[in-house]
C-alpha cells in the first residue's frame, strides 16, 4: 500500500496527532520506492499485521444483508468478534445473526466469535472480575455501543490480539470495509510507538440529492466536532490548527496496549471522548494512568467512499449534542469554548434547556483478569458462539 507521508504533526503533551494522509495505492509493489513524499508499505507486512488484528463489529438490529457484506469483506486472517445487542423477540434478529455467522464459517472457516450483549453470563463474568461499572441493576450489561466495545476488546485480549479495530455494521459498501482493515494495518506499521490509534477519514460520504448522488466531503456531525476539538488544542497551544479531521471516526483501531488503558464513554460521545481522554493526560491525575512514552494518533483518508444507513435529523442533533457535551465538560475546555459551544447548539435548534451532561465513563480494563472473566463467561453463557480456532 502507498500512502502520503505525513509532514505536519501536532504535539500535545506526549500525544502526537499526525495530519491526515491519503491512500495513494491500495496495492503496490513490495520493493522500496525512494521518495520522501510517500510511504510504501509491503503487502507481506500488512498480511502479518492482519493476523494480529481482531475486528470487532458491534451491531444492533442492522439489516442482515448489510452485516453479511461487512463480515465477508473483513480479511480472512483477522479474527472477527461480533457483539450483538439485537432483539431476540419476533423477528428474532439475533438468531439470524447466529445463522449468518455459522453459514459464513461453513463456507470460509473464518475465525468468528459472537456473543449477545445481554447474555446473563457476561453479567456474571464482569461481576466475578470486579468490573461492575458496566452492569445495570439487574446484573446485566447496560445498553450502549461503548459497553459492546469493551466486551469485544476483552475477547480480543483473551485471544492475544495485538491490535483491535472497530467496524460499524451498517456499511453498504463491502469493499470499503476491506480497505478500512488494511488501512488500520498500514497505520500500525507506520507507528514507532506501542501505544497507537488509527482513525479513518472517509474520502466522501455520498448522499442522494435531486435524484443523483452527491459526494459530500464531510458529514454534518464530523464538521462540527472537528472544529471544536481543534479549538480545544488551539486554546492550549496558542496556535490555530485543523489537525483533527476524525472527531467522530466510528471506524478506528488501537494497539491492545493502548486499548486496555483507555476509558470508554457511552452513547454518541465515544469517538470524540477518546481524543479528549488522551489530551487530558497532561494533568497530574491522568499521568498515573497514561504512559510517559509517546502515543501516536494516525488519521488516514480512505480511497473508498462511505455509505451507511441514514437515521434522520433528530439522530444528527443527538450526535452533535453528545459530541459537543463531551468537549464542553472536558477539564481542558475554557469559558470561551463553552460559550461558543452553547451558541453552536442553539444554531441547531438545541436550546440550553437540553442538558449538556458529562458522558458516563467506563474505566480502563487493564486490571481485569481476562482469564477469570472468560472462564466465567464460558461456564455461564447463553449465547457465546466460537467458530474456528481464534486462540
Amino acid at each position: 500500500m502507498i500512502l502520503e507521508t505525513t509532514v505536519y504533526k501536532e504535539i500535545f503533551g506526549n500525544v502526537i496527532f499526525h495530519e491526515v494522509q491519503k491512500v495513494i495505492k491500495l496495492d503496490s509493489e513490495t520493493e522500496f520506492v525512494e521518495s520522501s513524499l510517500i510511504s510504501n508499505i509491503p503487502r507481506e507486512e500488512i498480511s502479518r499485521v492482519l493476523g494480529e488484528l481482531a475486528i470487532i463489529v458491534p451491531t444492533k438490529d442492522e439489516r442482515i444483508f448489510l452485516l453479511d457484506g461487512v463480515l465477508k469483506a473483513i480479511p480472512h486472517k483477522c479474527p472477527i468478534i461480533i457483539v450483538s445487542a439485537s432483539q431476540k423477540e419476533s423477528p428474532n434478529n439475533f438468531k439470524m445473526e447466529v445463522e449468518l455467522a455459522k453459514h459464513l464459517y461453513s463456507l470460509t472457516h473464518s475465525k468468528i466469535i459472537l456473543v449477545h450483549q445481554k447474555d446473563s453470563g457476561l453479567g456474571k463474568a464482569f461481576k466475578k472480575a470486579g468490573y461492575t461499572h458496566i452492569l445495570d441493576k439487574n446484573g446485566l450489561v447496560k445498553d450502549g455501543k461503548g459497553e459492546g466495545m469493551i466486551i469485544g476488546t476483552l475477547i480480543a485480549k483473551y485471544i492475544n490480539a495485538k491490535y483491535i479495530g472497530f467496524i460499524d455494521a451498517d456499511n453498504y459498501i463491502p469493499g470499503s470495509v476491506n480497505e478500512y482493515v488494511k488501512d488500520y494495518a498500514a497505520g500500525f506499521l507506520l507507528s514507532e510507538s506501542d501505544f497507537t490509534m488509527v482513525r479513518l477519514a472517509w474520502r466522501h460520504k455520498p448522499k442522494v440529492r435531486k435524484k443523483r448522488l452527491y459526494f459530500s466531503k464531510w458529514g454534518r456531525v464530523s464538521e462540527v466536532t472537528n472544529k471544536y476539538l481543534n479549538l480545544l488544542i488551539a486554546e492550549h497551544t496558542g496556535f490555530e490548527t485543523n489537525i483533527i479531521v476524525t472527531g467522530n471516526a466510528g471506524e478506528h483501531a488501537m494497539s491492545m496496549k493502548l486499548a486496555e488503558i483507555m476509558e470508554f464513554s457511552t452513547g454518541f460521545s465515544i469517538e470524540p471522548y477518546q481524543l479528549i481522554y488522551l489530551m487530558e493526560n497532561i494533568t497530574s491525575e491522568r499521568k498515573k494512568k497514561i504512559p510517559r512514552e509517546k502515543i501516536e494518533v494516525y488519521q488516514i483518508e480512505t480511497l473508498n467512499p462511505h455509505i451507511h444507513e441514514e437515521k434522520g435529523d433528530e439522530h444528527v442533533k443527538d450526535m452533535i449534542l453528545m459530541s459537543l457535551s463531551t468537549i464542553y465538560n472536558s477539564k481542558l475546555a475554557t469559558d470561551t469554548i463553552k460559550e461558543r459551544i452553547l451558541r453552536e447548539l442553539s444554531s441547531y435548534g438545541i436550546e440550553k434547556t437540553k442538558k449538556i451532561s458529562k458522558p458516563k465513563i467506563l474505566p480502563e480494563i487493564k486490571n481485569i483478569d481476562v482469564d477469570v472473566w472468560m472462564k466465567t463467561l464460558k461456564k455461564e453463557t447463553e449465547t457465546l458462539l466460537i467458530l474456528g480456532n481464534p486462540f
